[in-house]
């Protein structure tokens, strides 16, 4: 039996056998301050339905969520839960994230009064079963350029809808509406007869096998998430079966081909490597922008200007350029996107830029992301002082990425570890911040507080500043940005 949401909305959800039908009115999360479960928060919300929920930490964004009339709170404790969500069961539809544990009682209470409960991924996958959907996928890199491909649809006037696992600049959220939503409540942008969306498919827990996208891109497969996978090779798997629900178009780093097992023809990009069907020649900077050439399968556009730094993202921008062309998106269009675009809150992210100081803060938490952005810095920057304060994000990807994580961080002029944030694991014997800084050779090193960074960092002579982790090293971002401000 369906329960259906109103018809004007994408999402039809199935409900367990013998439970009667009628539409979701309740739409509660668990872990709604995770930058996924925020988007599928705010579209829930902007389609008229009563969205509350649990997180564990207030943040930016929770308050930005309350601001947009979304009710939570910030303890595991049944009794917080809505009287009528809780007197509502057949009305309501929880949706959970992996990092809620086992033990919550908020979960545990939804599973034994046979609520409808769904992870954020399969909602997702439900939202976009009949949908245009244009997936990105990859360790790195898919926030930028699923933001970019999103930009750029935009610009050429498409009016996608996007679930973005970042803020975006240009457009200040993680959620982009069609602009016909205040009409119809939903987005309706067609490609033929479906809805067009962007979203970016996550490889955690598997999350992606919920999608079964028209276009996909993906863009990196190194080894990560392990707690889950155990093996790259069985991560290695799991990204060949989602290019294997590709419908239409699969678009692969030119470097990754042999790590992805499919049968489908497939389309190539890369940077550097001019066998691929879409890739960059005559790279400059100037003026702290890139200026490049990309070459495509019908023709060469020239001189196109990315005010992002760092070759990844030149990278990042080339995939993006191949989505635009299946999508028949001018080369004009394809140009002035590119220039406007500005990237990703935590994504190379300014907070100071002045003749003394350069401040950047970076959701870099994997070796190659710290490679990338400390290397882009230096690129950025030749001959200035790199100082990095970095916070490892979870226990285990800090044990199974050690070497890779000391070879990165040892890139800099100076490095400051903070403890490794824990998020949804307990600690595990002799893993911690010691134990990576022993691993580096950077004769600049040490470990600090979080409590006792602002000051710490405060005396520092700096030229370049990065903050660098996907824990809780943002909430420090601005009081350093005042601290630092207030002395140039």
């Amino acid at each position: 039996m369906k329960k259906k949401l109103p018809d004007n909305d994408l999402l039809q959800a199935s409900s367990p056998a013998g439970r009667s039908g009628g539409f979701f009115q309740y739409i509660y999360f668990l872990g709604i301050g995770g930058i996924g479960m925020s988007a599928l928060a705010r579209y829930f919300n902007a389609m008229g339905k009563s969205v509350s929920g649990y997180d564990k930490t207030p943040t930016k964004l929770t308050d930005q969520l309350i601001a947009e009339g979304i009710e939570i709170h910030f303890e595991d404790d049944i009794n917080k839960i809505q009287s009528v969500i809780r007197n509502s069961p057949s009305e309501t539809l929880i949706v959970y994230t992996p990092a809620i544990p086992a033990n919550h009682s908020e979960l545990n209470y939804f599973k034994e009064n046979n609520f409808d409960i769904k992870k954020r991924s399969e909602v997702l996958g439900l939202i976009t079963e009949s949908t245009y959907t244009i997936g990105v996928a990859g360790t790195h890199g898919k926030t930028t350029t699923s933001s970019l491909i999103a930009h750029i649809l935009k610009v050429a006037g498409l009016d996608p809808s996007a679930f973005l696992g970042g803020i975006t600049q240009n457009y200040n959220t993680n959620l982009l509406l069609s602009k016909s939503l205040a009409t119809v409540l939903s987005p309706v942008e067609r490609v033929g007869e479906r809805s067009l969306v962007v979203v970016e498919a996550d490889e955690y827990d598997r999350s992606f096998l919920t999608l079964h996208p028209e276009i996909a891109v993906i863009t990196s497969v190194d080894a990560d998430h392990l707690d889950i996978y155990g093996d790259k090779k069985y991560m290695e798997e799991s990204y060949s079966l989602f290019a294997n629900q590709v419908k239409s178009k699969l678009i692969l780093k030119k470097s990754i081909v042999a790590n992805i097992q499919t049968k489908k023809d497939f389309i190539t990009y890369s940077v550097s490597d001019f066998s691929a069907d879409y890739h960059a020649k005559n790279i400059e900077i100037k003026n702290a922008e890139y200026h490049f050439d990309v070459t495509t399968p019908n023709g060469v556009f020239k001189d196109f200007t990315l005010g992002l730094p760092g070759l990844h993202n030149v990278e990042n921008s080339i995939a993006a350029v191949a989505v635009a062309c299946l999508m028949n998106v001018s080369e004009d269009n394809i140009r002035e996107a590119l220039k406007s675009f500005r990237g990703v809150r935590r994504r190379f992210d300014y907070q100071l830029k002045t003749d003394k100081l350069i401040f950047i803060d970076d959701y870099a938490h994997h070796p190659e992301e710290l490679k990338a952005c400390i290397n882009s810095a230096k690129e950025m920057y030749p001959g200035k002082k790199i100082t990095g304060i970095f916070q490892p994000h979870l226990f285990s990807r800090t044990r199974d990425f050690a070497d890779d994580f000391a070879k990165s961080l040892d890139l800099l002029d100076e490095c400051i570890l903070m403890e490794i944030y824990p998020a949804r694991e307990l600690p595990i014997d002799g893993v911690n911040s010691k134990m990576l800084l022993d691993k580096m050779h950077l004769a600049n090193k040490s470990i600090c507080q979080k409590n006792d960074i602002v000051e710490k960092v405060g005396r520092l002579k700096l030229d370049v500043l990065l903050t660098l982790g996907a824990g809780d090293i943002d909430t420090l971002v601005e009081p350093l940005k005042n601290k630092l401000g207030s002395r140039n």
